[in-house]
């Protein structure tokens, strides 16, 4: 599979854009929500919307953060798994509710959850990350970005 169009190289305006949306979410690195979290929500963010690209670089960005392999493929199963905690299972129902908005929008059980385990501000990070992963998943799936490449770190050029 071969992308449709490369963002970064085909259209300046695109580029800009993509340079700075990803400069953007560098601001959540200063967020005490864990980093192996944000991926677990990205990764199931880029399931829900069948972005490869997404999946791939998630896959790859939580295992160098520390995330183990069998928490990474139960993922897509996490209401059916054991491993996941309970701030972890919070997060993912709202990744998954945030992400399918034009379905029931985000129940208030679900913000409960969200609200018994992260405080204000991880909670506003949790609220950018699923926001930012969506938009994301949405530009790379669009031109048929594929997965299979990304190595870990690759962007971070992009912020310079």
């Amino acid at each position: 599979m071969e992308p449709r169009f490369n963002l970064l190289l085909e259209s300046p305006t695109a580029a800009k854009v993509v340079k700075r949306f990803y400069g953007t979410s560098l601001a959540l690195e200063d967020s005490t929500l864990p980093k192996t979290l944000r991926e677990l929500v990205q990764l199931r963010v880029g399931q829900l919307n069948g972005c490869g690209f997404c999946v791939d670089l998630h896959t790859k960005e939580a295992a160098a953060a520390g995330e183990s392999a069998l928490r990474l493929g139960l993922v897509a199963a996490w209401r059916h798994s054991t491993v996941f905690t309970g701030a972890e299972r919070a997060a993912l129902a709202l990744a998954e509710e945030g992400t399918r908005l034009g379905e029931r929008g985000v129940s208030d059980e679900t913000w409960a959850g969200v609200r018994e385990h992260f405080d204000d501000d991880q909670t506003g990070a949790l609220v950018c990350v699923i926001a930012l992963v969506n938009a994301s998943t949405r530009m790379n799936v669009i031109v048929h970005n594929p997965g299979g490449s990304y190595q870990p770190g690759m962007f971070d050029r992009l912020s310079g």
